[in-house]
């Protein structure tokens, strides 16, 4: 039992030999084990439940500095806090610092790996950590990650690719609860998602179910290209143009002559003809290079996509009127869409470029300040393989991409489709 006392003096802690609790006041205990080991011990309720926090050996910790310690333990339970937690969440957060999100993860997968029976789960998993969560938070403590982290990481990509999206947050989760145990953080884990993203996020379900263009799955697509082919006039070779550069109708329909840079291979969309108002730089991959030199052959004045009066663009129904005609129920819009999906479910590529790809605005302020280049080198191999992708079934070629789970070839040879383009006038 614990000695009452009004306090302990120096004399006492040195000379107290008897196994036992020896009280110095307000919670602070001398503790004296079986074999004589000496110890401070503060003790106190939280919560409605009794806790024992140990202070140190008396060798190391002297009366007057385990008073401190216990008074410095009695502020944080009037300020409302478990002070054996707070002193975890202190250890954790030193350990954190010097422990990088980047570093938790790579040294979790290191772990795991020889766990998976897939020796492909380690490489899926630095892939996609490497493309969406390490560019936002790969440098920053592992210990000092927060919901407002996790939003950004998952917020311009949560209603995009929701599959995608919540397979991060699983491995987000995975990584902060490793470092956890590891004591590289403490706390709860802001990845969790049950009663708590999902107060954020709507259920991946959801997501899936909602379409706001119609699209085509791009595993379909060589072969609308090939019957895309055989359509008549400038609508359809509009279309092919749009699906080609992942450009929106009325960009494609606004082209001039003297945007395009052949030998570049580079066509420069105007600030006053782009959805966000600055000028577009789209790298032109070998069709979209072929198909507009064969127009340029036949050109009738500064646009390449005339309509019935030769200054005015051509009418965006003229595109809609092809796709009727083919009986496919998408829309022009919608094969951006099926680009989007396709960079995402069977390249590496990372977010800015793609992103960059579509013309999107960088949503993330943070982001966007870092990011002032268009990457246009780095998506002038996205957009060849893009290219080489949708014309396969009509070239003969076979296109080969890395996927996440597997390759995923995209030959298409079974198709009596001609290769030559008909109907330029």
């Amino acid at each position: 039992m614990a000695k009452r006392a009004s306090g302990l003096t120096a004399r006492q802690v040195a000379t107290l030999g008897t196994p036992g609790l020896f009280a110095d006041g307000g919670g602070l205990y001398l503790q004296i084990s079986s074999s004589g080991t000496k110890s401070w011990v503060f003790r106190f309720s939280f919560a409605g439940r009794r806790r024992d926090m140990g202070l140190g050996p008396v060798a190391d910790v002297s009366l007057a500095q385990a008073r401190d310690l216990a008074a410095n333990a009695r502020k944080l339970i009037r300020d409302g806090q478990d002070p054996i937690e707070a002193r975890k969440q202190r250890a954790a957060d030193e350990a954190g610092r010097a422990v990088t999100f980047r570093d938790a993860a790579t040294s979790m997968i290191r772990t795991r790996r020889d766990g998976w029976r897939n020796p492909k789960h380690a490489a899926q998993w630095t892939s996609s950590l490497e493309r969406y969560v390490y560019p936002v938070i790969g440098d920053r403590p592992v210990a000092a990650v927060t919901t407002d982290d996790l939003v950004r990481v998952l917020e311009p990509i949560w209603s995009q690719v929701p599959e995608t999206a919540s397979r991060i947050r699983g491995r987000i989760e995975a990584t902060l609860d490793y470092a956890r145990v590891r004591n590289w953080r403490s706390g709860e884990n802001p990845a969790r998602w049950r009663g708590h993203l999902d107060q954020v996020f709507p259920a991946k379900g959801a997501i899936a179910t909602v379409t706001h263009h119609a699209s085509l799955p791009y595993q379909d697509l060589p072969a609308f290209w090939a019957r895309l082919q055989i359509q008549d006039g400038l609508g359809a070779r509009a279309l092919e143009l749009a699906i080609l550069t992942a450009g929106r109708s009325g960009e494609v329909l606004g082209a001039r002559w003297a945007e395009i840079d052949f030998d570049a291979a580079v066509w420069t969309v105007p600030a006053e003809r782009m959805k966000t108002n600055t000028p577009h730089r789209v790298p032109l991959c070998a069709p979209a290079l072929q198909l507009l030199r064969k127009l340029h052959a036949i050109r009738l004045g500064d646009l390449v996509f005339p309509g019935a009066r030769i200054d005015r663009p051509l009418s965006n129904m003229t595109i809609g009127m092809v796709l009727r005609r083919m009986a496919v129920p998408v829309t022009v819009h919608g094969f951006r869409s099926t680009f989007r999906v396709w960079v995402e479910e069977t390249t590496n590529t990372p977010v800015p470029v793609s992103e960059a790809a579509l013309s999107h605005t960088i949503k993330d302020k943070v982001m966007a300040a870092y990011q002032r280049s268009d990457l246009l080198e780095k998506r002038r191999p996205l957009m060849e393989a893009w290219g080489s992708f949708v014309t396969s079934m009509v070239t003969g070629t076979t296109a080969t991409v890395a996927v996440e789970d597997q390759p995923v070839n995209t030959t298409g040879l079974q198709h009596a489709a001609t290769t030559e383009r008909v109907g330029l006038t």
